[in-house]
């Protein structure tokens, strides 16, 4: 059994009523529901955490390697294009991560192009909805138990 965190940034919390054509009717408390659910199934815990302050983010990533965490999934919302800092707390604790977006952020404005996580991420998935973070957690748990029969 692996331990994981699902980490969600700015403006998650208002999934289901926040421009819902764009990322879904799904309230974020539904997402994390069916995380634990699907953690549970594939044999892992995971614990939930969003903030939309850049240092509670940071203070948790910082903390999830003190608590033996094997793997992060993370959907770093609007700190994806602006957030140095919290890239520099995931490459000093080193623990595996995926980013995660509801919407292609491909296919929107330029400025949601750029993302200052993508290139050290183990893996990133764009646009597939709140399907996405199920899919996030199957590759997680591929991931560590690659990484175990290595």
């Amino acid at each position: 059994m692996s331990n994981f965190l699902l980490l969600n940034g700015p403006n998650l919390n208002l999934l289901g009523s926040r421009e819902p054509e764009v990322y879904g009717a799904t309230r974020l408390e539904d997402i994390e529901a069916n995380c634990i659910d699907v953690a549970k199934e594939l044999g892992h815990s995971i614990e939930c955490f969003q903030s939309n302050a850049e240092h509670e983010l940071i203070d948790r990533v910082q903390q999830a390697a003190r608590e033996n965490i094997e793997f992060i999934i993370l959907n770093p919302g609007g700190f994806t294009h602006t957030s140095v800092a919290l890239r520099d707390a995931l490459l000093a604790v080193a623990i595996p991560f995926i980013e995660i977006h509801l919407s292609n952020t491909f296919a929107r404005e330029e400025f949601r192009q750029v993302s200052f996580f993508s290139d050290i991420a183990q893996s990133c998935l764009f646009g597939f909805g709140a399907y996405g973070y199920e899919l996030a957690l199957q590759a997680a748990s591929e991931h560590v138990a690659n990484a175990e029969r290595e």
